[in-house]
């Protein structure tokens, strides 16, 4: 396996995901922005799990569970921030585990804290 092909297509995933969250906000497709935001950072831990382990990362969507694999150090509020926001993807895949609606600022909020976790995932990642 070439590992920093690996690395670099889940990074640029990322950075593609994060950016349609974005588009999606401004649209006020709230549901789907926080899904594609939730992908993006689990295509991050998942560039930080094949260079940790220099193997493809397995096709799971546990975002605590990637970061453990990764062998990353996250603060408690890190740990805390992904616990709550791995539920996007589950309510963007799966139609009974649907979320109440969240209001556009609750949403901005979140895509928000995504994007601050991206920034500290992307500067461990070099």
């Amino acid at each position: 396996m070439d590992v920093e092909k690996q690395i670099e297509y889940w990074r640029s995933g990322s950075e593609e995901d994060i950016e349609v969250a974005g588009e999606l906000l401004e649209k006020n497709r709230i549901r789907h922005a926080l899904f594609f935001g939730e992908l993006s950072v689990e295509k991050m831990l998942k560039a930080h799990v094949a260079k940790g382990t220099r193997k493809v990362p397995p096709p799971i969507h546990d975002l605590l569970r990637l970061a453990d694999l990764a062998r990353l150090q996250l603060s408690p509020d890190q740990r805390e921030f992904l616990a709550r926001f791995q539920r996007y993807c589950f309510a963007g895949r799966y139609p009974d585990r649907e979320l109440p609606a969240l209001p556009r600022v609750v949403a901005e909020n979140v895509i928000k804290e995504a994007r601050e976790f991206l920034k500290c995932l992307i500067h461990q990642l070099k």
